[in-house]
């Protein structure tokens, strides 16, 4: 069986080259030397550039066969002589730049088919307006007014609904859904991404659920990267709205008037109810729920399978359910489990 890459090997690139992409300091090793990729602590070998971050693979360091590491500067003296070894004060962050050069085709999705820049199984509605160098491939549906920027890529089977505008650069990939969005600039949808689809509302009563029309839109600002699956619905009577930089993970629920500020990050299978505010730069891990109406500070962190039902400070860290400042929380964990031991003793 054939073993095919998806990405092409990089040209060799110096380490003088590789300390100026990582903004890091060659402190042992010829500059001169090259590597060609980038591999795992455990899956190095001649040519490979390594990283260390985490303390859980320190131990794998002093076995460590590689042409180059980038490592804070508490695991340098752990880098085996032999492997040059790059200062950087982020080496996660360091290696994102490096990849980046090396592998730009990796950057943002690629075409699933070759050939003409708009497929002729495409569906175009003559009223809509293509910028220069669109790319869209078999199966997309391009609706009535609708605006797709210069450079933009849309993806097979993908359905843009009437009037909808998408920016330039932006990256909509296969059976991605839109309507009632206004999409911004070097934007990113993955597979699967639904948006501007109705809010869950009704008019809750003992004679039947009233359906309330959805009037809003769903807007995405610049740079906004959302997951495989994600779905984000069009607001009741406002904009639902995501903020530049803000980088959503695979199988989101954004519900109705949600307003995201900028650069946040919510991980996988989060769902946030209606009219919840996130300021900017909140982060929220996975598989946590935020109640509508609620607001959640600037740079506020919830740890995963956290239940949000109140407002939350900005700056601090919360966890549990209901989220509370995170040393509460362990402080009542660990009280539950000193309860638990000795009633069960008894």
């Amino acid at each position: 069986m054939t073993d095919p890459k998806f990405f092409s090997d990089s040209t060799p690139v110096s380490l003088k080259q590789i300390a100026e992409w990582a903004d890091a300091e060659l402190v042992r090793g010829d500059p001169e030397a090259t590597v060609s990729g980038v591999a795992p602590l455990d899956e190095g070998g001649e040519g490979m550039l390594v990283f260390i971050d985490n303390p859980k693979y320190a131990p794998q360091l002093q076995d460590v066969v590689a042409t180059a590491c980038l490592t804070p500067k508490k695991y340098l003296d752990r880098v085996p002589e032999g492997v040059a070894a790059l200062l950087s004060k982020d080496p996660y962050r360091s290696l994102a730049k490096v990849l980046a050069k090396m592998y730009p085709e990796a950057m943002t999705p690629r075409r699933v088919l070759g050939g003409a820049e708009i497929h002729p199984k495409a569906v175009i509605s003559d009223s809509a307006v293509l910028e220069g160098d669109v790319v869209v491939e078999a199966g997309a549906v391009i609706g009535d007014g609708v605006h797709v920027g210069a450079g933009s890529v849309i993806g097979p089977n993908v359905v843009i609904g009437a009037q909808c505008q998408v920016g330039r650069e932006t990256r909509i990939c296969a059976n991605a859904t839109l309507q009632h969005a206004l999409i911004g600039d070097r934007v990113i949808l993955h597979p699967g991404v639904a948006i501007g689809q109705d809010g869950f509302g009704f008019a809750m009563g003992p004679g039947g659920h009233l359906k309330v029309p959805q009037l809003g839109r769903v807007i995405i600002q610049n740079d906004v990267e959302v997951g495989a699956n994600t779905t984000i619905d069009r607001g009741a009577n406002r904009d639902t709205v995501i903020g530049e930089g803000t980088k959503i993970d695979n199988q989101v629920q954004i519900g109705h008037n949600v307003n995201v500020g900028r650069h946040c990050v919510i991980v996988s299978q989060v769902g946030i109810s209606g009219s919840a505010t996130l300021e900017d730069y909140v982060a929220i891990g996975g598989q946590t729920g935020v109640a509508g109406h609620i607001r959640i500070g600037m740079a506020a962190q919830v740890a995963a399978v956290s239940v949000v039902n109140d407002d939350l400070p900005g700056g601090g860290r919360y966890g549990g359910t209901p989220a509370k400042p995170v040393r509460q929380w362990f402080r009542e964990m660990a009280a539950l489990s000193r309860l638990a031991e000795k009633d069960g003793k008894n």
